[in-house]
């Protein structure tokens, strides 16, 4: 990462953007935030905090191991936000799959607050 400036594109140093989330320091203050994040934690391959961040109600959906094999098995490039409100967040991931082909993952995506925490509640492709 050229000049340490986070992956989710926010024009931020890493450690001054998602990493503080990542890390446990402080937590994500909005949906977006999170988004961008969650993205930054596959690009770091963090499954832990991609499993922590979604919901507790939908996590027994969801594997640490699959959410690490995902991560680790693409290259990822940008993350455009499309349009963010209080609790949606519209995006596009670009990646590069095993293949090394382009890839794009576009998503508009739920979230919630429960005791004081974003969470990632589920997306529609």
């Amino acid at each position: 990462m050229a000049g340490n400036h986070c992956y989710c594109g926010s024009g931020l140093e890493f450690a001054n953007c998602c990493k503080r989330y990542i890390s446990g320091e402080s937590n994500a203050p909005s949906a977006e935030a999170l988004m961008r994040s969650r993205y930054s934690a596959y690009a770091v391959h963090d499954a832990n905090y991609l499993w922590e961040t979604t919901a507790p109600k939908v996590r027994k959906h969801h594997s640490k191991s699959a959410l690490l094999q995902w991560a680790k098995d693409n290259h990822w490039v940008k993350l455009e936000i499309i349009n963010a409100s209080e609790n949606i967040v519209e995006f596009r991931a670009y990646y590069l799959n095993s293949r090394l082909q382009a890839q794009v993952h576009h998503e508009r995506s739920t979230f919630v607050t429960e005791g004081g925490r974003w969470y990632y509640l589920d997306g529609e492709y």
